[in-house]
């Protein structure tokens, strides 16, 4: 299906922009310190680089989604889109009136009544008194809060304040909308009215630039997808692989904290004879990373140690644990008929050509038995970690039915 914002034109053109923020070293806390300080030459400052080089497009009609871990400069981003932070480097040009749905409720006085908060937010917005009469009826209905509109903003929870806030907020005619994760105060329901008002402003063909941790919400509503780690623009490409891959980002570094707290700490058992000293997840490229995608084939590789001659055949097994506990894959060579015989060090892979593990985290256990299974020459539990990343489905393991139907009239 061809792209519809193939040709169509930007309205967002980000270039090279880089953004630094100054970090004071002297911390004053009275106004007298502040003063003496501003006439001392000796100022020391931390630079901390948000953002580097960041170049994209976000063209008329599209939209735009930005996935990052927090602390990544994806909101700083959007401030910079919105104008409310200047580029260190750079430039940003905006084509068309812009709304940012960064900070909801900003301009809200706790001290009026969410009545007259609601004029006030859409005097901010440039709507007439004559206008907002018109609309505040459908602005309550839709932040489901009648009972509390001539109650005081300060007594509102915050979830409530959202509602609010969005409900006046959708209301802007601007063409271009930026939006940073305000609907995660509002509960489920909340949501999916917010996702209606999304297909809905999809469909009217205005440009949306959007922030989400919901894989699910990007997959469901953007065209393309950036991700920014760091403060640098990491990739962009389609709303699946770009999920998938942040997934694996994310993976990643919760894979190299456990590996930090666990060095040392892992535990053998059995009569030694044989030391299991690394296992591996490898991915279809044969590489070992933390994460694999769902569906995709993946090895289990396995460096040993022997310790002592055995002469018998060894059973190895493996364990693909869930993170329940619950034992989802366990094969061992004495199932698969295959008679182990080892004379030195080495490297024992186990292949699989047929991935049916459901998206989560498992945990892998390893052994080396004698012939009959009786006896460890050497158990490991909690081996490896690995995340297989996708869509969620149901069920612990997953495996592509053939359907039939054959229906009687």
């Amino acid at each position: 299906m061809p792209d519809k914002t193939s040709q169509a034109p930007i309205k967002i053109q980000i270039d090279n922009v880089g953004k630094v923020f100054k970090l004071p070293h002297e911390k004053q806390t009275s106004i007298k310190g502040a003063v003496l300080n501003f006439y001392r030459r000796n100022h020391t400052y931390e630079k901390q680089h948000a953002l580097k080089d960041i170049s994209f497009n976000v063209k008329q009609g599209e939209f735009f989604g930005i996935l990052g871990r927090n602390g990544s400069g994806k909101s700083t981003l959007l401030k910079l889109m919105a104008g409310i932070y200047a580029p260190s480097t750079g430039a940003i040009h905006v084509d068309g009136q812009l709304t940012p749905f960064i900070e909801l409720g900003v301009g809200f006085n706790p001290e009026l009544t969410g009545r007259e908060n609601v004029f006030l937010n859409g005097a901010l917005l440039g709507f007439s008194r004559k206008e907002m009469t018109a609309m505040y009826d459908n602005i309550v209905e839709f932040a489901e809060i009648e009972r509390f509109m001539d109650q005081k903003l300060k007594n509102y929870s915050s979830g409530m304040q959202v509602r609010l806030a969005f409900s006046i907020a959708i209301r802007a005619n601007s063409d271009i909308l930026l939006i940073d994760e305000v609907l995660a105060v509002g509960d489920q329901s909340f949501q999916e009215k917010c996702y209606k008002v999304f297909d809905d402003i999809k469909e009217s063909g205005r440009t949306i630039v959007f922030i989400s941790h919901d894989g699910g919400a990007i997959e469901r509503f953007c065209d393309r997808v950036a991700i920014i780690d760091n403060g640098i623009l990491v990739d962009i490409g389609d709303p699946r692989s770009m999920v998938l891959e942040y997934g694996a980002l994310v993976a990643e570094e919760q894979y190299e904290s456990q590996q930090r707290v666990s060095k040392g700490r892992t535990k053998h058992q059995g009569t030694g004879a044989i030391t299991i000293e690394k296992v591996k997840v490898l991915n279809e490229k044969g590489l070992a990373k933390p994460s694999i995608n769902f569906g995709e084939p993946f090895t289990i590789e396995v460096k040993y140690k022997l310790n002592k001659k055995i002469s018998e055949p060894v059973v190895i097994g493996v364990d693909i644990i869930d993170d329940q506990g619950v034992s989802i894959l366990g094969p061992n060579t004495d199932e698969s008929k295959e008679k182990v015989i080892l004379k030195s060090d080495g490297v024992v892979t186990a292949a699989f050509s047929v991935n049916p593990l459901a998206p989560k985290a498992y945990a892998i256990t390893v052994g080396f038995f004698n012939e009959t299974s009786t006896l460890a020459y050497d158990l490991v539990e909690d081996a490896a970690k690995f995340k297989v990343i996708g869509e969620g489905r149901h069920g612990k393991i997953y495996i592509e039915p053939r359907w039939s139907f054959n229906q009687t009239t």
